[in-house]
């Protein structure tokens, strides 16, 4: 599964990530940091990349334009990067799903 990691979300998350989420990178390491979230949007569905972000614009340019890319939508507030890294391995059988789903475009993650 390739992400896209937006850069809401630190860019040390790539080596954390395990084998499968291989391929994964992110907007800084993209050179697309100052990119219009537009210009990174459409980098990740010419790329086959799914966004992951912790606020809403993505979602929003998916419910515009439709999807791919789809988005992975982390609605926790600030967390540390171990954090996010757990989420994303302790949602990934539900992940897997989503991502095989045609008719799914945005996958939220709400914790309280």
């Amino acid at each position: 599964m390739k992400l896209l990691f937006d850069q809401n979300i630190s860019h040390r998350i790539l080596p954390l990530l395990p084998d499968q989420f291989s391929g994964s990178t992110s907007v800084k390491k993209e050179d697309l940091i100052n990119a219009y979230d537009k210009q990174i949007w459409d980098f990740a569905r010419l790329n086959n990349y799914i966004i992951v972000t912790q606020d809403s614009d993505f979602n929003d340019l998916n419910t515009l334009f439709g999807f791919p890319p789809k988005i992975i939508w982390i609605r926790t507030g600030n967390l540390k990067t171990k954090a996010i890294l757990d989420i994303l391995i302790d949602n990934y059988s539900d992940l897997q799903k989503f991502e095989s789903d045609n008719e799914l475009g945005c996958f939220e993650i709400i914790k309280l």
